[in-house]
């Protein structure tokens, strides 16, 4: 069993020592799979940074057909257009014709 230490000046149980056993393997707090929602089986991202820290990341599986929506370019038009939304820079469309006339004005321009 691997046996955690808190390290956090907090006590909040986000920063702990583990060891790393004879099979290369850690084993994650309780603490942490709890917080994290984590269970057996869930997929983690891992790696090195520049400064050789061990950086772990859950991770979530997404149909490749939807994998589109998470690239750093459409997310970077999500959030212009979240933007746009909270400053008001929208028009509602409540039918056909207006959506007709709406794209018309569109292309005029």
């Amino acid at each position: 069993m691997t046996q955690a230490t808190n390290f956090s000046a907090q006590g909040d149980q986000s920063a702990m020592k583990i060891r790393l056993n004879k099979r290369s393997q850690i084993t994650l707090p309780k603490s942490i799979m709890e917080r994290l929602h984590l269970e057996e089986g869930d997929p983690l991202f891992i790696e090195l940074d520049e400064q050789g820290r061990i950086i772990i990341e859950p991770m979530i599986s997404i149909p490749r057909s939807q994998a589109w929506f998470w690239t750093e370019s459409w997310q970077a038009m999500e959030k212009e257009a979240e933007e746009d939304y909270r400053a008001g820079r929208f028009q509602t469309i409540g039918s056909q014709e207006e959506l007709e006339d709406y794209f018309s004005k569109l292309s005029e321009d």
